[in-house]
């Protein structure tokens, strides 16, 4: 809550709790207070129509369990000092008065008067969360009060919203010419909850006419939304692709380059989450007012412990494996089981939670029916660096050359004093610290885990497969095409089938192109 409207909210409560405030009877505070929960609810729903602003405090009372009754009357009764309910005069607490006792039903309709009697607030930013707060509550008893409000309200863009509200209440009315005006003013929402309400309303609807109107109401919320969902399959596409592009990037050294291939990916992936989230906790033990600025150290540092690990791994076991996949294939497969076993023993076998700083939390509301959360977007753009740094790390560095030299023709690379074991190890460490990277923007939006680097590798290697070996170009054609295509068809065949679908089409293209997207070219090709 801004602090604008929690002042506004504190001035409407003290103003009201002023005893010139009260118009209450102590009969109808009485009936509120205490009897049948049905008689209880009617006699508020009297006052809410009535729009008596003095129930404000009188009901923020009951739901904060300050209300006593004795005698037919109702008592008020904070820090030690009783109040009556319907006069706000100073009483004294009769020996037998008896606590007032809510059950949820009372208490959603008393959370629901004081949202009503919010319509009325002065504060434009109260009048808004009134609406927002009544919309799941309103029916018929609270129609007089909507329509009151409707009448009183100068902003157009309230006005819009309670004539909506007002039509959401009347799409159940029992006069079949005021559900078919609700409709038509229904037909211009786009919410989608309205969407839903229309649906309801017309499978249990038995007037012809009132269900074309419903209909040709659907049809319209439908055709406005539409936009809104196509552009929500677009941005989680792109959103899913962006993923896999990280995933695939560091395998696009490892095995593109480098011809490496390294079931351990996806563990190497996996300790880069695992690294976010033990930075994240000594972020919170240690520097809690600066828990928020985890992920920036948790970056790096997710970097340099897979890209150790890389480098060990290299060193110790790769190296003697060049030159022979099947060899490699088994190897670090054998090694991926180790550092899966490796972590189940230090972290446990449970998934943890990495939780995302305050400004990757919430998302931006483009569209009523389309919110682009943040965390998505900061992965998105940092796909996006980290491709850019790695493009001019490979293209532009001496570290590059040396990479390129040496995975296109070793011998020569050698002859000309390229030290190539110390190129093969920094390369292996580059691609081991991507994939950590990757693990680091993974645990933004998903559980961290063992087994999280079995949910990517096979993703990852279509990937670089479908792209080309050792084609940059094609690792980001291929993640972003099957990121937007694998959602396209989960939204018409279901998860499991479009999975099947997208394996399918990839085999088929590979049949009919095994180079990939994008050929190699020169020497490597050739051989």
């Amino acid at each position: 809550m801004s602090f604008r409207l929690l002042l506004s909210l504190v001035l409407l409560l003290v103003g009201l709790w002023s005893p010139a405030a009260f118009a209450l009877t102590p009969e109808q505070a009485g009936k509120i207070a205490a009897g049948d929960s049905d008689e209880r609810i009617s006699a508020l729903n009297e006052r809410v129509a009535a729009g008596d602003a003095a129930l404000v405090p009188f009901v923020q009372a009951m739901l904060d369990d300050a209300v006593k009754t004795a005698g037919g009357k109702a008592f008020i009764v904070k820090d030690g000092q009783a109040v009556e309910a319907a006069t706000g005069a100073a009483a004294t607490l009769p020996a037998d008065a008896e606590d007032v006792v809510n059950n949820n039903r009372m208490r959603r309709e008393l959370e629901g008067a004081i949202a009503a009697l919010g319509l009325f607030a002065p504060d434009l930013a109260l009048r808004t969360k009134a609406i927002a707060d009544i919309k799941e509550s309103a029916d018929e008893a609270k129609l007089p009060l909507i329509e009151r409000a409707l009448a009183a309200e100068t902003d157009a863009g309230l006005k819009a919203r309670l004539a909506l509200l007002r039509a959401t209440v009347l799409i159940g009315a029992e006069d079949p010419a005021k559900r078919i005006a609700a409709a038509q003013a229904l037909a211009r929402s786009t919410d989608p909850n309205t969407r839903s309400l229309l649906l309801e309303q017309s499978n249990k609807e038995a007037d012809p006419k009132v269900k074309a109107a419903i209909g040709a109401a659907l049809d319209q919320v439908q055709g406005s939304l539409l936009w809104g969902e196509r552009l929500g399959v677009l941005f989680t596409g792109i959103s899913l692709g962006s993923i896999l592009l990280l995933v695939a990037l560091g395998l696009a050294i490892t095995y593109g380059l480098m011809g490496v291939i390294n079931m351990a990916h996806g563990e190497l992936m996996m300790i880069g989450a695992y690294a976010t989230y033990v930075v994240q906790n000594l972020f919170r033990t240690h520097l809690p007012a600066a828990f928020d600025a985890y992920i920036l150290l948790a970056v790096p540092v997710a970097f340099a412990t897979s890209a150790l690990v890389g480098a060990v791994l290299e060193r110790t076991v790769i190296r003697w494996l060049y030159g022979r996949p099947l060899e490699t294939l088994l190897a670090t497969w054998g090694i991926s089981l180790v550092l899966m076993q490796a972590v189940r023993s230090l972290f446990g076998a449970q998934n943890v939670a990495v939780e995302n700083p305050g400004f990757l939390s919430g998302g931006v509301q483009v569209l009523p029916n389309l919110v682009l959360p943040y965390n998505r977007i900061a992965i998105i753009v940092f796909v996006a660096l980290v491709l850019a740094g790695m493009a001019l790390l490979i293209s532009k560095t001496r570290l590059g050359l040396f990479v390129r030299g040496v995975t296109q023709n070793r011998r020569m690379a050698s002859c000309v004093g390229v030290d190539t074991a110390r190129v093969d190890t920094m390369a292996f460490a580059l691609g081991a610290g991507i994939a950590g990277l990757a693990g680091c923007a993974l645990s933004q939006v998903g559980n961290v885990g063992p087994d999280l680097g079995q949910s990517y590798i096979v993703d990852s290697f279509m990937v670089v497969v479908l792209g080309g070996v050792g084609q940059l170009t094609g690792t980001v054609i291929a993640a972003l095409g099957l990121g937007v295509l694998s959602k396209l068809l989960e939204g018409w065949a279901g998860a499991v089938l479009a999975k099947i679908m997208v394996l399918v089409v990839i085999v088929v293209f590979i049949q009919k192109r095994p180079q990939g997207l994008f050929a190699m070219k020169g020497r490597s090709a050739e051989a």
